[in-house]
C-alpha cells in the first residue's frame, strides 16, 4: 500500500428526490434513485481493492452500516457551502494529514476503471495535476500533489464551463489530461449504454 495516496469520493446520500435530479426528469425519481445506488455499487468495486487510502465523504450525514465497509473506507462528512468549497476542504486536510498525493473522484461514473485510478496515481509522481475531462464540459476526477486553491473558486459548479476554468487556472502548471469520459446525468448519457438498460425494461 502507497501510504502517501489518498483517494477521496465525493458521495451523495441515496434519498428519493435529491440525487440525479436532471436523470430523474426523464425517468423519474424512482428510477433515478435505483440508477445512482447501481452507481454507488459500481464506484465501491473499483475501489475497494486500490492499495492505497479510501476516503468517502458525505453529503449530508454519515452512514455506518452501509455499502462503504468502516474496515475499508474512512468516513468523513463534506464541510462547506458549495461544491468547491467541500472539495477543497476535503484536499486541504488530506494535505495536512501527511499524504502527498490526492485524487477526488465523485460516486457516479460507471466508464473508470481501477486501472485508470491506479494510473492518475502514478501520473501525480511526475506531475502536479491530473485531470479527467468529462464530455459535458465537466470533469470526472481531479489530482494534485499540492493544493491550488483557484481551482475551487469561481466556478459555476455542475455547467459545461468547469473544465475550461479549471485548465485557465492551470495553465502554467504541470498537469496531464487523462481520456474524456462520459459521466451520468441526463437521459441521454445512458440510453444505449448496455449496463443501463435493465433499468429500462
Amino acid at each position: 500500500m502507497n501510504p502517501k495516496n489518498l483517494l477521496l469520493i465525493f458521495t451523495r446520500n441515496p434519498e428519493l428526490g435529491k440525487v440525479k435530479t436532471r436523470l430523474a426528469k426523464d425517468v423519474g425519481d424512482q428510477t433515478a434513485l435505483n440508477i445512482y445506488k447501481f452507481l454507488l455499487h459500481h464506484t465501491v468495486s473499483i475501489t475497494k481493492d486500490l492499495p492505497i487510502t479510501k476516503e468517502v465523504y458525505y453529503s449530508e450525514q454519515i452512514h455506518e452500516n452501509d455499502i462503504w465497509d468502516t474496515s475499508i473506507y474512512n468516513k468523513k462528512q463534506q464541510a462547506g457551502q458549495g461544491l468547491g468549497e467541500r472539495m477543497e476542504h476535503a484536499f486541504e486536510t488530506g494535505f495536512k494529514n501527511g499524504y502527498s498525493n490526492i485524487i477526488i473522484i465523485g460516486s457516479d461514473m460507471y466508464d473508470i476503471t481501477s486501472e485508470e485510478i491506479n494510473q492518475a496515481f502514478e501520473k501525480l509522481n511526475d506531475h502536479d495535476f491530473v485531470i479527467g475531462p468529462a464530455e459535458d464540459g465537466g470533469y470526472y476526477l481531479l489530482g494534485m500533489s499540492k493544493l491550488k486553491p483557484a481551482l475551487f473558486a469561481n466556478k459555476e459548479w455542475g455547467t459545461n464551463t468547469v473544465l475550461n476554468d479549471t485548465l485557465q487556472d492551470l495553465d502554467k502548471e504541470n498537469k496531464v489530461l487523462l481520456e474524456a469520459k462520459n459521466d451520468v446525468d441526463y437521459f441521454s448519457d445512458i440510453e444505449e449504454h448496455k449496463a443501463f438498460q435493465h433499468f429500462f425494461q
